[in-house]
């Protein structure tokens, strides 16, 4: 192997030094001169109007600088409808300190802005508002029968296709059925680092954003349309981040807030949510599932009807893919899908890792568990049964699946031939042991993305491109990706992110980062190798002269003929013998949608759990986890393994753990914190083993490669449910699955 050979091993990660170190800057890490600090009021009503703010008696603290509200918010802040690019639902997106109007709670109502951070905490407590309050309605129970088809969706949400076949007469003729209702409470995202924006000040409304978010090219998109900036004079930066998994794809009113200061007060500004606020922008929605199983003698699926009922804001349909999976991942030729929304008057939900999949997963998989009893099958064999060679919801085939080699190669590591079908039937006194086993679907999206390169005369490689990075490992796999194209030791490529000011890339999300990033990284370098190879050509007595591009290769810091390796010339000996200072290429990497259109492009993955449940108590720990995931080419090993080891933590998480409770009489969630806000912690976790089941795809990109941060997640909730069904023999529906629901 070749130094230069790093595509599919696992290098540690090229950002981790900066992050032990303490030295990789942060949205709130950014020491600029001059920095005023605000905190943000919020509303304790869940509906109603602003009344007044009683600004004065703060106004005349030492050190306080202003007070907005929708009272004076400045004519600049002009608010742009159009909001189609900044992945929003349809509807009217929420405007902070636009109107008196309340519609949730927590609803920001006002800024204080002081000289330190201290200062604008206490005159924020100070700051009496006075409230109009209205009936408010936060109980989805409420709107079972109220439900509506969304008008306009957001970028990524596809309504479930029209019925196929008679789902509701073969339910009524079959044998064997089942009829169930799943449903799990809202969820908050809770990434370790809160929302920060501080914005630098650099004169004549010019500005620098050091934002938490998921693209900079998105919240520059929402600056400008609501401030009338110009792209010039507002650039934003977002190096590195303390998660997201979702809650930083749209901009956050933590943002505006600073931007908004800035302008105003003409200094560099920093506005920082607490973790209780952490709680008012966004969160997976509440969600009510209705499924109707039915099958044939010989164990194939005779109907499949799946119904889903979640919540949204009063001005926004926030819409998400929840039963589409159930169409494509299993054979049936008579299915009905329905989605629905119902207005509350909660703030609009938001994406969260795996958004639709992660809510309609266990819906589906939890009832095939259920469907496969009662037909007597084991669950394993039932999904064999079923298996889907063709995604019948859009009727073509798949680019490529591997999930009968996930089920085969999971099942045998985890010994599930072992595993009695009888529920209770395997105990070590007083715990009950269950296996449980269920399988997951995901999107192999590519988005269109920019990147450039440049090599300098000392033989080092720096890539660009405005991509984010939340912790999956996006600086890694792109300097890998770099090294390998040109042939280059890892410690010789440098590659950089975040930043408007390089070439434009999408949000980081959907697991689309590696695909599109990766490709245009690909893309330039192949263009810069490109020049490189003629100024080969260029000198006298070329070993490489005539040859074409696709005839040479870059191999330990030369560029080669692919059928003669001696024919060779070394890249800095190349660059300083030519004269030049540096070589430099742009590309720009697009979906291939003639190659693609005719093909369904997903990853796959199945899961297999074991739990064991103490009969006395009702306390559940989960003892193994085996996830096999097929996601085309994995580019890292390491980082692809972490990836779906925090997707099994968060399936746990949702499985036993995590909920935001709701007191519906005031509106207001009521364990906004760490400390009630359950998430597991070392002590709750499993041994885990991970499998990559190899996929050759040429169709879903270049790179061959398929999202992978979603995926990791799927089928661990369900899995965990169906094991504490076979360990007790009592099928809990309603997530998460605590002792109460258990005893």
């Amino acid at each position: 192997m070749s130094q230069t050979d790093h595509i599919g091993k696992g290098p540690n990660r090229v950002d981790g030094p900066l992050k032990v170190s303490g030295t990789a800057h942060y949205a709130g890490e950014f020491n600029v001169p001059n920095l005023a600090y605000g905190y943000v009021v919020n509303s304790p009503i869940a509906k109603g109007k602003v009344v007044q703010v009683h600004a004065d008696e703060v106004l005349a603290l030492p050190g306080v600088l202003a007070v907005y509200s929708h009272e004076n918010v400045p004519h600049l802040a002009w608010f742009d409808r159009s909001y189609k690019d900044l992945l929003a639902p349809g509807g009217s997106p929420f405007r902070p300190l636009h109107s008196p109007d309340i519609t949730f709670n927590q609803q920001p109502v006002a800024l204080v802005m002081a000289e330190t951070f201290e200062l604008a905490r206490y005159a924020a407590a100070l700051l009496r508002v006075d409230y109009e309050q209205e009936k408010h309605e936060t109980n989805l129970e409420t709107k079972r029968t109220e439900g509506y088809l969304p008008g306009g969706g957001k970028l990524g949400y596809a309504p479930p296709p029209p019925p196929r076949g008679n789902p509701e007469k073969a339910w009524k003729n079959a044998d064997q059925k089942i009829e169930a209702e799943y449903t799990h409470g809202a969820q908050h995202h809770n990434p370790m680092e809160l929302f920060t924006s501080t914005v630098e000040w650099l004169g004549k409304d010019k500005i620098t954003v050091y934002d938490k978010t998921q693209g900079v090219f998105n919240v520059q998109r929402y600056l400008t349309g609501v401030f009338g900036l110009s792209k010039d004079n507002c650039r934003v930066v977002s190096q590195f981040m303390g998660g997201g998994f979702g809650s930083g794809l749209r901009p956050q009113y933590s943002v505006f807030m600073a931007t908004l200061a800035a302008l105003e007060l003409k200094r560099s500004v920093r506005v920082t949510l607490t973790r209780q606020q952490m709680f008012s922008i966004g969160h997976r929605p509440n969600t009510l599932q209705f499924v109707k199983l039915a099958t044939n003698p010989d164990g194939s699926l005779a109907s499949l009807q799946h119904h889903a009922l979640h919540e949204t804001s009063l001005f926004e349909d926030y819409t998400e893919n929840v039963v589409n999976w159930s169409g494509m991942q299993y054979q049936c030729d008579n299915v009905k899908l329905g989605y629905q929304l119902a207005q509350l008057d909660v703030y609009s939900p938001q994406d969260m890792r795996a958004p639709g999949a992660a809510t309609g997963n266990p819906g589906i998989e939890i009832a095939m568990d259920e469907m496969a009893y009662a037909a007597g099958l084991d669950p394993l064999e039932f999904r064999f049964r079923n298996y889907a060679e063709r995604d019948q919801n859009v009727d073509k085939p798949f680019s490529s699946k591997k999930l009968r080699e996930c089920y085969r190669e999971g099942a045998a590591k985890f010994g599930w031939d072992k595993r009695p079908l009888e529920p209770r039937s395997m105990r070590e006194g007083h715990l009950l042991t269950g296996w449980g086993m269920a399988g997951g679907v995901w999107d192999a999206m590519q988005m269109p993305s920019r990147a450039s390169a440049r090599i300098t005369a000392d033989g080092r490689l720096l890539v660009l491109s405005g991509a984010g990075e939340n912790g999956a490992g996006t600086y890694t796999i792109m300097t890998q990706i770099a090294a390998e194209t040109l042939g280059l030791p890892l410690e010789a490529v440098t590659f950089e992110l975040g930043d408007t000011d390089q070439p434009q890339a999408p949000l980081q999300g959907g697991s689309w980062t590696a695909a599109s990033v990766g490709t245009a990284v690909k893309n330039a370098c192949d263009a810069l190798g490109e020049k490189l190879l003629k100024l080969a050509q260029k000198q006298k007595d070329s070993p490489l002269k005539d040859a074409d591009y696709d005839e040479v290769e870059f191999v330990n810091g030369q560029l080669r003929l692919r059928r003669d390796p001696d024919r060779a010339v070394v890249l800095r000996d190349l660059l300083q013998a030519s004269g030049v200072t540096q070589v430099e290429a742009e590309s720009t990497a697009l979906p291939n949608m003639l190659k693609q259109n005719g093909y369904s492009l997903h990853s796959h993955n199945a899961v297999f759990a074991e739990v064991q449940v103490d009969e006395d108590l009702g306390t559940v720990r989960v003892t193994r986890v085996v996830n096999a995931v097929a996601a085309g080419r994995i580019l890292n090993r390491k980082t692809a393994r972490s990836q779906v080891l925090g997707g099994v933590v968060w399936g746990l998480s949702m499985a036993l753990m995590e909920e935001t409770i709701m007191d519906h009489k005031f509106g207001r969630y009521v364990n906004h914190n760490y400390a009630e806000y359950h998430i597991p912690v070392n002590a709750d976790m499993p041994h885990i083993d991970v499998l990559f089941v190899h996929e050759d795809d040429d169709i879903v990109n270049p790179l061959g490669v398929k999202g992978i941060g979603e995926v990791g997640m799927l089928g661990v909730t369900a899995a965990i449910a169906n094991a504490i069904f076979h360990a007790t023999g009592k099928r809990v529906r309603d997530l998460p699955i605590m002792l109460d629901k258990l005893l």
